[in-house]
């Protein structure tokens, strides 16, 4: 579902793969919709040379940000626009799903006209399990899903509510049928994987996110007048910049943060409330080549990732590849026992606070603004071994394996 033209952060993962596989001897087909209206879009984006790319129509609704929408809403105006959404609900188990129209009468074809070996989805949405599902019945076809985040756990919905509720049941049936129907699953994390494990799966392999260095060829870093922290990416159900922001207001020196990719209205109006003025920048959504010259132009940069239940020790974010990649140092607000921080631990890349530890935080983001001010705050370079092992090429290899092994 995410590939060119769409943009955003589940582009990445499918579109490396499929520029890398090819590399490795493998004869890659992309099935993508020819617009899946979503909520970003990115025309710089390369498509790969030596990857076909097929296109099926996309039917469906427009990707939106209900909570948004809905914000500062009330009385007739608020249920108005909440009976304009409704509909969006009806689609199990995502608004997605009636892309499964057009994808699968076109998934068939290409199967059989190219002679197809392996079929291989990869979600969110998790609606494109169903294609998978569906064209390996039709054609004998071996599948391998590839899951970038969690079917069947997802501790951002609010199950409080009746609609919720019956999202997070069809998603669990569609957990259910990955694990039963699936030859191969590959997941991005352990705790992903052991998921699909408890439901039934036998071959399951984790293959975590990589390292783009290549795409960060040309950038430079130019130290800056001010200290600016820069963070890239959107905010959506437990992740909460507000404890960072407080930190902030009360840090000492002159420090700007960037959020490229703005706040949402809540986040925004608590931080005029607390009158940081231009120590705040937002810039709206922009292409990944401007968002990675932002990344390495930065004097740090900040990962926010919340407890959310236990899952942001153990699902950690696939944007901390990408800030390793940059190669700047990295303020790390993550559960300080989680996979996250003992990969920036690791790498050594930077300070690993609590996301929710205010004095932690102004003590980090002040530790940082006066190591810059003495010129003792150098990149995060990694070491060659660290680079070779968390690189997009080696991460393809690995599927590449798994590719093989199904085949």
């Amino acid at each position: 579902m995410y590939f060119p033209p769409a943009g955003g952060g589940g582009v990445a993962r499918p579109l490396k793969l499929a520029t890398h596989l090819p590399e490795l001897g493998i004869e890659t087909h992309v099935l993508a919709p020819d617009d899946p209206k979503w909520l970003h879009r990115d025309d710089e984006l390369d498509v790969p040379p030596d990857a076909k790319v097929h296109r099926a129509r996309y039917v469906g609704p427009r990707g939106r940000l209900p909570a948004e929408e809905l914000h500062g809403l009330s009385g007739a105006e608020r249920a108005l626009r909440q009976a304009a959404l409704f509909s969006r609900r009806l689609l199990l188990p995502d608004e997605f799903v009636s892309w499964a129209l057009t994808a699968i009468p076109a998934a068939r074809r290409i199967v059989n006209d190219e002679k197809i070996d392996v079929i291989v989805t990869t979600s969110p949405p998790a609606s494109v399990n169903l294609i998978g599902a569906a064209v390996k019945q039709a054609t004998g076809v071996p599948w391998a899903a590839d899951l970038r985040d969690s079917i069947a756990a997802n501790p951002d919905r609010r199950v409080d509510r009746l609609a919720v509720r019956v999202k997070e049941r069809g998603q669990e049936l569609v957990a259910r049928s990955v694990a039963k129907r699936a030859d191969a699953i590959v997941a991005v994390s352990d705790a992903i994987a052991d998921e699909m494990r408890e439901l039934g799966a036998e071959r399951v392999a984790t293959i975590p996110n990589g390292c783009d260095f290549d795409d960060f060829d040309g950038l430079e870093y130019r130290p800056g007048e001010r200290f600016r922290i820069t963070h890239t990416g959107s905010f959506f159900g437990h992740r909460d910049p507000k404890p960072f922001l407080t930190a902030l207001a009360e840090a000492d020196g002159d420090v700007v943060v960037r959020f490229v990719g703005g706040l949402r209205p809540a986040d925004r109006e608590f931080a005029e409330g607390l009158g940081l003025g231009d120590r705040l920048e937002e810039i709206p959504h922009v292409p990944r080549r401007s968002a990675l010259e932002l990344q390495r132009d930065s004097e740090a940069l900040l990962l926010l990732l919340p407890e959310a239940g236990g899952r942001g020790r153990t699902v950690p974010s696939g944007k901390i590849f990408e800030y390793l990649a940059a190669e700047r140092p990295i303020l790390a607000a993550v559960p300080t026992d989680g996979v996250a921080a003992d990969l920036v631990r690791r790498a050594d890349a930077g300070v690993v606070v609590a996301p929710d530890d205010v004095p932690a935080l102004r003590a980090a983001i002040t530790g940082l603004h006066a190591r810059w001010r003495k010129g003792a705050l150098d990149g995060a370079a990694l070491s060659p071994e660290l680079r070779e092992s968390l690189s997009r090429r080696t991460r393809s290899r690995e599927f590449a394996e798994v590719l093989r092994s199904v085949a």
